[in-house]
């Protein structure tokens, strides 16, 4: 145990003498530097700053790095930028390029295609009704999905039951299905008449 206690002490002091031969050193090396960028006359700005004027030149080969890594936005960087990138990279490796929640892109840039709701309702005698499009054409009952559009999941459990009775006699007016979600079926998915996807299968949270 002594010996122990006398092998930690050796190493404090040791330790603690290189500290401040340590900082003597930097503190030496801080005086050359004021001392030089004072008398020196070819830059300014090691003249008006001594020493710390010197970071100047360390943050300015540093900031490419510092901008592409950290403060440039995914389009933002010429002439290819980092979403570019990411898609070019996961597509060499197989790998899925879908992001959802939103676009990085500018969609306020003049002649940039967007989908939006028509701004007037169409009337019906100039809507043009889509094919259906039957599933499973061999099973007993087929499916005839009058519309491309449709309602996606939202469990009764996350939302009301206004909404679901909203939404259901929604998909019946357009014609559309209306998926029940992880929730299961309520008995306001079916008030409003609509056509109805059973979610029987649980994801994530299932």
């Amino acid at each position: 145990m002594e010996f122990f206690s006398s092998v930690m002490q050796s190493a404090l002091n040791f330790l603690s003498s290189l500290f401040v031969f340590a900082i003597g050193v930097l503190v030496l090396v801080a005086i050359y530097f004021f001392v030089a960028d004072v008398m020196q006359t070819r830059d300014a700005i090691r003249r008006n700053y001594p020493v710390i004027g010197r970071f100047r030149y360390l943050f300015s080969t540093l900031g490419e790095f510092f901008r592409q890594y950290f403060f440039a936005m995914d389009r933002e960087e010429m002439p290819f930028n980092r979403a570019e990138r990411e898609w070019i990279y996961k597509s060499s490796q197989g790998a899925d390029n879908t992001i959802a929640f939103g676009s990085t892109r500018n969609l306020t840039v003049p002649g940039t295609a967007i989908f939006v709701n028509c701004p007037f309702p169409t009337l019906e005698e100039d809507a043009l009704a889509a094919p259906p499009l039957v599933i499973g054409p061999s099973c007993r009952a087929p499916y005839e999905a009058r519309s491309i559009i449709n309602i996606s999941a939202m469990s009764f459990g996350a939302i009301s039951k206004p909404a679901v009775l909203a939404l259901s006699r929604g998909a019946k007016m357009a014609g559309c299905w209306l998926n029940t979600g992880e929730g299961g079926l309520s008995p306001y998915h079916l008030e409003g008449g609509c056509d109805i996807v059973f979610q029987i299968g649980t994801a994530k949270y299932g």
